[in-house]
C-alpha cells in the first residue's frame, strides 16, 4: 500500500498541476493535498505506518435548498482503535441539549448544582466551556446528567456508526457505575432533580490497536509493556464525522436520525462550536485563537480572520491528535467537513508527556487544512 502511495505521490509531483485534473487525479483531493512538498506534510507521509494517519473530507454542494455531500477518505478504519480523547465531548454536548428538551421545567440556562459540589453551573455554560477550552469538568458533569447507558443507546438509535462512550475524563472516579444527581433550580416552581442511575461495568473492546506503545508510566512507575486501552472510550473517525454531518446539515437525514433540538438551539450550538476562547471571555494571552482550531491555523498564535469560521472539536491524549471540523470561508464562499487523526509519539512511551503535538502533529493538520482549502478555493 505504501509503495503504491509513494509511486502515485512522485507521479503527481512530476506532472504540471493543470494536467493533473485532466488525468483524473483531481478527483481525489486528499491525494493532491498529501502529495504536497511541504515539510510539514512530508514528515508524516514519508512514514505513514508510524503515524497511523486517517483522514475524511466531505465537500458540500448546494442547489437551492438541497445539500449534497461528496466524501473522500484516506486509511479510515473503524476496526483500528485510536484513543478519541476530548472529541467524545462533542456528541455529549448535543445529547445534553436533547435531554433538556425532554424536561419541561428547565432550560439550558437553568442553574444547577451537582452532588458533592456547592457551585452553580448551567448546561449552557458547560457546553460553552467544552468548545471554547475543552473543559474536562464540564464534560464530566454532562456525563453525570446523561448517564452512560442513555448516551450509548441514543447514539445507536441515530445510527451514526460504532461508538462506546464509557468513562469520565481526568478524574479518579472515571469508571464509577453510579452517576451523581443534579439539582436544577428553576426561577419558578420546585427544584428538579435528575437522579443518579446505575450503569453496567465497562465491557472490554476487542480490536486492533487496543494495546499501544512499548511502555507507559503508572504514576511514577515505568511499566515496560504496551498500555491496555480496551476499557477506554471508543469514537472512530467515521462516526465522529457522521455526527458532524448531522449537526451541520440535519435536514439531509431522515427525521428519526436527526438530533432532537430546536432551530434556536441549533443556532446556539453552532455559535458555541465556532467560538474562539476570547469570544467566551477567556484570556487571549493564555488561550490564543487557534487553541482548539488545528486545521489552517493550529501552528500559529496570530489572530484568526473573522471571514473564516471553524465549527469543531479537537482531542489529544496519549500521543493521538484528532480534529473534526466544519469549515466555512465566507470570503471565498466554500465550506467542507474535514476530520483527521494521527499518532505522534516517537519514543513509544505513554504518560511521559513527551508527545510530538507541537513539532509534528499540529503543523501537519494546519498544513493539511491549508492544502485542501487552497484546492477548494481554486476549484469552486
Amino acid at each position: 500500500m505504501e509503495t503504491i502511495f509513494f509511486f502515485m505521490r512522485s507521479l503527481i509531483l512530476s506532472i504540471p498541476f493543470v494536467l493533473i485534473c485532466n488525468l483524473g487525479f483531481g478527483q481525489d483531493i486528499l491525494q493532491i493535498a498529501l502529495a504536497s512538498n511541504s515539510p510539514k506534510i512530508e514528515k508524516v507521509t514519508n512514514n505513514l505506518q508510524q503515524y497511523n494517519l486517517q483522514i475524511l473530507l466531505t465537500t458540500i454542494t448546494k442547489n437551492g435548498d438541497s445539500v449534497s455531500f461528496t466524501d473522500y477518505s484516506f486509511q479510515v478504519n473503524d476496526s483500528s482503535y485510536y484513543y478519541p480523547a476530548s472529541t467524545v465531548k462533542f456528541p455529549i454536548a448535543v445529547l445534553a441539549i436533547e435531554k433538556i428538551n425532554s424536561i419541561e421545567s428547565i432550560d439550558l440556562e437553568t442553574p444547577y448544582v451537582i452532588d458533592g459540589d456547592s457551585i452553580e453551573h448551567s448546561i449552557f455554560n458547560d457546553i460553552k466551556n467544552i468548545f471554547a477550552i475543552s473543559s474536562n469538568e464540564a464534560f464530566n458533569r454532562l456525563f453525570e446528567f446523561l448517564g452512560k447507558e442513555n448516551i450509548n443507546q441514543r447514539l445507536r438509535e441515530l445510527e451514526v456508526g460504532p461508538v462506546k462512550i464509557e468513562h469520565r475524563l481526568s478524574t479518579p472516579n472515571s469508571t464509577d457505575t453510579i452517576n451523581k444527581s443534579l439539582h436544577f433550580k428553576p426561577k419558578k416552581g420546585n427544584e428538579y432533580v435528575v437522579k443518579n442511575e446505575n450503569s453496567r461495568p465497562v465491557k472490554p473492546l476487542q480490536m486492533d490497536g487496543i494495546f499501544n506503545g512499548k511502555a507507559y508510566y503508572s504514576d511514577t512507575l515505568l511499566v515496560e509493556e504496551p498500555m491496555d486501552f480496551s476499557k477506554k472510550n471508543y469514537l472512530p473517525l467515521q462516526t465522529l464525522h457522521n455526527i458532524m454531518k448531522r449537526v451541520i446539515y440535519p435536514s439531509t437525514f431522515k427525521t428519526d436520525k436527526q438530533f432532537k433540538i430546536t432551530d434556536n438551539q441549533h443556532k446556539t450550538l453552532l455559535k458555541l462550536m465556532q467560538n474562539l476562547p476570547r469570544d467566551a471571555g477567556f484570556d487571549q494571552r493564555k488561550f490564543h485563537d487557534s487553541f482548539g482550531k488545528f486545521f489552517l491555523f493550529g501552528d500559529s498564535k496570530e489572530t484568526m480572520p473573522r471571514s473564516i469560521k471553524i465549527y469543531n472539536k479537537v482531542g489529544y491524549a496519549y500521543g493521538t491528535l484528532t480534529d473534526c471540523s466544519f469549515i466555512k470561508d465566507f470570503g471565498q464562499d466554500i465550506e467542507y467537513i474535514l476530520s483527521a487523526t494521527l499518532y505522534v509519539n516517537q519514543n513509544g512511551i505513554l504518560n511521559d508527556n513527551q508527545y510530538d503535538y507541537d513539532e509534528i502533529g499540529i503543523p501537519f493538520l494546519a498544513q493539511l487544512g491549508r492544502e485542501i482549502h487552497e484546492y477548494l478555493t481554486t476549484h469552486k
